[in-house]
């Protein structure tokens, strides 16, 4: 999911709505332009190395620049298709199962219109919309992947270090705010967030930090004392355990 969450959308070059009959069969090599499809009628089964992913009223792929694929229309019916230009590419689609397939082909539909007004805003608001549709299916994958229950219990840790992250912050804190024990809540945190709190509150600030860097700022001893860091030899020392280079030579390979 790191692809998607990365794609910056250059331009989107088509919004239709097709009708496909069964037994239809296409292979594509290569392909030019990313696209997200929604089968809201019948059924199309997309092969690509190997692997199937199906595309229905409650099942979404997206097809990246650069993938080879086979689909086959197994159920006649009519999809909505996206293609928008980024420079990444990928070599397999990604699928979801979606539940608000209602919603989604709503955007589609409201999108196609727009573009056929043809309106001075109508490419803003279609790149616009296709970050909506990406983020919408991974929001999708996010909570099938995440134990709703789970999540909810460490929500209130989640906030707290969104809203504090440069302030000093620790595990004993952080379990109070979410009624849990120390230990449990940081094996807790970690198995669903994939690191610990406090490696995570470090790689926030490392986050805001690059920001920062590529930003209008005065030294580094700012941007250390904007981030919690007590000295510009800890802010260093950290930012390099998690990029491999220092604050300065990051900012010098900016331009």
């Amino acid at each position: 999911m790191n692809v998607l969450s990365n794609l910056v959308i250059t331009k989107v070059s088509s919004v239709s709505t097709m009708y496909t009959p069964a037994g239809t069969k296409i292979k594509r090599a290569s392909r030019p332009r990313w696209a997200i499809v929604l089968k809201y009628e019948g059924e199309t089964v997309y092969t690509s190395n190997g692997k199937q992913f199906i595309s229905n009223a409650t099942h979404m792929v997206i097809l990246p620049k650069g993938c080879s694929y086979e689909w086959e229309c197994t159920q006649a019916g009519h999809y909505a298709i996206l293609e928008f230009e980024s420079n990444l590419t990928h070599y397999e689609p990604f699928a979801f199962s979606v539940k608000n397939s209602d919603k989604i082909s709503k955007i589609f539909r409201e999108l196609e219109y727009n573009r056929n007004l043809n309106q001075p805003m109508a490419e803003l608001e279609s790149i616009r919309d296709a970050y909506t549709l990406i983020l919408m299916l991974q929001k999708t994958q996010d909570k099938s992947y995440y134990p709703t229950e789970k999540l909810k219990k460490i929500e209130p840790a989640m906030e707290y270090i969104s809203q504090n992250f440069n302030k000093e912050i620790t595990n004993d804190a952080l379990a109070a705010l979410t009624g849990l024990s120390t230990v449990y809540f940081r094996k807790l945190f970690t198995q669903i967030i994939g690191v610990s709190p406090i490696a995570y509150v470090h790689q926030l600030r490392i986050q805001k930090a690059k920001e920062m860097l590529k930003s209008d700022f005065s030294t580094l001893t700012d941007i250390a004392q904007s981030l919690g860091y007590p000295s510009l030899y800890d802010f260093s020392r950290t930012f390099k355990k998690h990029t491999g280079i220092s604050p300065s030579k990051y900012e010098a390979n900016l331009y």
